[in-house]
């Protein structure tokens, strides 16, 4: 994902900037994900696991890419202490 991008998005609820979720994270979440424990914030189930995804810098937050394009939708975000 193109990093001028990333610095110019926020969260539409909160405002907080966004940055790359971590590998580390990234997987953390797949697995999770796969495991049927992830919900977005409108409580649908997450049943793809994501390639890319960005996360708000106070970490609470993650919003998934789906091909280069940030979902930035706040009913799609994913509650990051799910993972």
């Amino acid at each position: 994902m193109d990093q001028e991008l990333i610095n110019i998005l926020c969260c539409p609820q909160s405002k907080v900037p966004v940055e790359l979720l971590s590998a580390d994270d990234l997987a953390k979440l797949n697995r999770a994900i796969a495991a049927g424990k992830i919900k977005q914030v409108d409580g649908a189930a997450v049943k793809k696991p994501l390639s890319e995804a960005l996360i708000t810098r106070d970490r609470k937050t993650i919003y998934r890419v789906d091909e280069g394009i940030p979902v930035m939708l706040i009913e799609q975000g994913i509650p990051a202490e799910q993972i």
